[in-house]
């Protein structure tokens, strides 16, 4: 087996061990909900397609088909993908939502999409997350949008803040440096963002989210 295959075969096994051993009584890690940012930024969109980078259990993904949208979700673990299916299944949306296990430090766009979504792609573990976002540029149709959501920090309560432990997260003009759009591209959205929700439903956190969403010029 090749270096490549090996590495692609332990974050495969990273993330299915995560989503499984993270799982609470609802029989998933996350919440289940849109994130707020997320649906901030896209409400006001026309639907159309969309390609959702790094999906998870899928609750961006059924917020969005749940309004119209025809989406493509990708994400590296089967293991989360089969959650977010089986909700879709649920709400009736198994057909405005198509789910797709790969590794993303892999992937090469073979389409084109009105809008391609990026919230909190990041990794523990090697992840060219820089490159990813940059070919994700050449899936965007003309008049579509590429929405890049981060986090700004650690959560307040987070066990990395206690170590001290420096934020690797870029910022919004980081981020759009690093993918050296060509002409032809107009920024709408370079933010941050502050939120309040629930850490581990339990007790009210204000997080900061980075946004960044670049619009493809007809």
């Amino acid at each position: 087996m090749s270096h490549e295959s090996d590495a692609a075969a332990d974050a495969t096994r990273f993330w299915d061990e995560r989503y499984v051993s993270r799982r609470t009584e609802h029989g998933r890690m996350w919440s289940g909900r849109v994130n707020a940012t997320v649906a901030q930024q896209v409400s006001d969109l026309a639907p159309g397609t969309a390609l959702e980078l790094g999906s998870g259990e899928g609750a961006d993904a059924l917020w969005l088909a749940a309004r119209g949208w025809d989406v493509t979700a990708l994400d590296i673990s089967s293991i989360a993908l089969e959650v977010g299916a089986g909700e879709a299944a649920k709400a009736g949306l198994s057909d405005r939502i198509e789910w797709v296990q790969t590794d993303l430090a892999a992937w090469r766009p073979s389409a084109q999409y009105d809008l391609v979504m990026s919230a909190f792609l990041h990794s523990p573990v090697d992840f060219p997350r820089d490159a990813i976002l940059r070919r994700a540029v050449s899936a965007i149709a003309p008049g579509g949008r590429l929405l890049v959501i981060g986090h700004g920090g650690f959560p307040p309560m987070s066990e990395h803040v206690h170590d001290g432990e420096v934020p690797p997260f870029p910022s919004p003009d980081e981020v759009l440096a690093a993918l050296d759009l060509p002409t032809g591209w107009v920024v709408e959205t370079n933010a941050l963002i502050e939120r309040t929700t629930k850490w581990r439903d339990e007790e009210d956190v204000v997080l900061i989210d980075t946004v960044l969403c670049v619009r493809r010029l007809d």
